[in-house]
């Protein structure tokens, strides 16, 4: 029996102005603004299309995955009729549209895609009340580079009309493909449902000792282990790679069937969220703990006890032992790269390796340059954010592999391993302040006037006192980078003041959304002596009574918790900037307390 062939219309519509995409070719919004404004899914969904050449549209894969949130499924489907009426040839597509962040590079990478979409919104809350997210992925399958997400917001601004096909409809349940005869089409479009985990297992295989983690979670020595997958993408990578292939017992994978609504807590790997895994970790019984976010690309270690490692020191630890990765030592080591505001923890691991470290912005569309030059090998962020250049995003479950690796071959527990790498290397006291939901133009003025503070020659070479220490400030800048590969310049990427010890304070400007900002502040002190290395990276004290200036910073009453990120109200004067700083060195245990 003859198909009838599915009509292609084309959609008339008008622009929105806030479709500008953030790092990585990314639209992050609340959930119901894709729901109840009209065409607001379709025209991004277009502008990304529109932005891949048509040449090199018409006939070519890509690769399209979800982490499973809220509207998720409702969104696959426009994308797929979408991609269908813009000549797209073939879609790969996980099983009930299920596909980690790094699954998708590992997939573009793997089959020669064009691209991929992956429609997440990373830690961010799920349900209806949540936010979504529509995500591009580019041919080396990374993140989208600024030029690309320029192009996307251009097209967005001018938008008249979008080509759809409504009445096509793909089983993302059953596996295999399905060919589908459009009008004024040569070639049938087909869709590809693959197993969400086979081509990321596979490539993991090449890279790790299996045999050698498999023998630490069953062996005579057997370490048990505490995973949480909360509730979002990552739980059938869990099942399938750690409890089914290396034989961790199916108890010690929780939160691990993905929910629309990630069971009513933001899918975030840290302390705040974690709770459920903090409290077993810390009950003993287990020896490793791991957590990762909505779409895989973020993890967090517990050791025993409930002990925390945090990412800066993860990603050094990680780089200390990469001989222990058959990857690598196939492979060899290039260099390091490392975010702006992520602690210089690396580099001293890079100073001892011989091996150079690149400085980027926040964003791992900036490590997709270096390591498709050959320049990079590990790359990593201070928001729990590992990788190699095994794919071109950041990797959780590779990250906690390789701590598996590292406890397999250094038959040590994760805090022995931090504190020997503490010992030879030195500790580096890190932690950050978000300060949330700062009006646009408030933000503006911040930024403004402590550049102004910062910069001005009265400030320079101002010392601090804190307890017996004394802080110099050695310089301050406007942080800028030039790519080492393009010479491409990207400017304005945080303040910088600099002490002649290394140690550090950061102002960083975020956008959390499109009519809101967060300012992230973040502090470092380096502390070589090792009976230095036991206290809490911040002063845990109230606040409330140390004067109105300090009000002026944290809000009445308020504190930041002793965790790696601290949330808070910013409550902002401009005539309150310079004792801000001060706060901020003297309340921080900058190695000195």
């Amino acid at each position: 029996m003859e198909r009838t062939p599915i009509p292609v219309l084309t959609v008339q519509t008008a622009p929105y102005e806030d479709q500008r995409p953030t790092g990585g070719g990314g639209l992050r919004r609340p959930t119901a603004l894709f729901e109840s404004q009209r065409n607001y899914l379709p025209n991004f969904v277009q502008s990304l299309l529109s932005s891949v050449d048509l040449r090199d549209r018409q006939g070519c894969t890509m690769v399209v995955g979800s982490d499973g949130r809220y509207f998720s499924k409702t969104a696959i489907e426009i994308v797929v009729q979408m991609a269908a009426a813009n000549g797209i040839g073939r879609l790969v597509i996980g099983q009930n549209g299920i596909l980690s962040t790094p699954a998708v590079s590992c997939i573009i990478r793997k089959i020669k895609a064009a691209g991929g979409i992956i429609l997440t919104a990373s830690h961010s809350p799920g349900g209806p009340g949540g936010e979504f997210g529509v995500k591009f992925e580019v041919a080396n399958g990374g993140p989208a580079p600024d030029i690309v997400s320029d192009k996307i917001y251009q097209i967005s601004k001018t938008l008249e009309e979008y080509a759809i096909c409504p009445d096509l409809r793909v089983d993302l349940s059953r596996l295999g493909r399905q060919e589908f005869d459009l009008e004024n089409k040569f070639k049938p479009f087909r869709v590809e449902i693959v197993d969400s985990v086979d081509i990321y297992l596979n490539l993991l295989r090449n890279i790790f000792d299996f045999n050698a983690i498999r023998n630490l979670l069953t062996g005579p020595n057997q370490i048990k282990i505490r995973i949480d997958a909360m509730n979002g993408v990552m739980g059938p990578y869990v099942r399938r790679i750690l409890c089914d292939e290396l034989g961790a017992p199916a108890n010690s994978a929780i939160n691990c069937i993905p929910l629309e609504d990630f069971g009513g807590q933001p899918p975030d790997p840290n302390l705040t969220y974690a709770t459920a895994l903090l409290e077993a970790m810390r009950g003993g019984e287990y020896g490793f703990g791991a957590a990762f976010d909505a779409d895989g690309d973020r993890y967090m270690i517990l050791g025993q006890n409930g002990f925390f490692v945090n990412a800066s020191d993860s990603l050094a630890i990680i780089a200390a032992h990469l001989s222990c990765i058959p990857y690598f030592c196939h492979m060899g080591v290039r260099g390091f790269g490392r975010s702006m505001p992520t602690s210089t923890a690396l580099d001293k691991v890079a100073k001892v390796m011989k091996v150079p470290v690149y400085e980027t912005p926040t964003g791992w569309r900036y490590f997709s340059n270096l390591m498709d030059s050959g320049r990079c090998s590990l790359c990593g962020e201070e928001s729990f954010g590992t990788g190699s250049d095994h794919l071109r995003e950041k990797d959780g479950l590779w990250a906690v592999l390789v701590w598996l690796s590292i406890l397999a071959a250094r038959k040590q527990s994760v805090e022995e391993i931090v504190r020997d790498h503490w010992a030879k290397f030195g500790r580096h006291y890190y932690c950050r302040f978000d300060y949330e939901a700062l009006e646009p133009r408030t933000a503006y003025f911040i930024m403004r006037d402590l550049e102004a503070l910062i910069t001005d020659k009265s400030f320079s070479h101002q010392q601090f006192a804190v307890g017996n220490n004394i802080y110099s400030v050695e310089r301050t800048d406007s942080f800028e980078y030039v790519d080492p590969v393009d010479g491409t310049v990207t400017k304005r990427q945080g303040l910088r003041i600099i002490f002649s010890d290394a140690s550090r304070l950061i102002f960083r400007m975020s956008a959390s959304s499109h009519v809101r900002a967060t300012l992230r502040i973040y502090a470092e002190s380096y502390e070589k002596d090792p009976s230095q290395h036991n206290k809490e990276p911040q002063v845990t004290q109230s606040l409330k009574n140390g004067g109105s200036d300090r009000a002026a910073w944290w809000p009445p009453g308020g504190q930041p918790s002793s965790m790696h990120h601290s949330r808070a109200k910013f409550y902002y004067s401009t005539n309150c900037l310079s004792v801000a700083i001060k706060v901020i060195i003297s309340n921080m245990v900058l190695c000195a307390m």
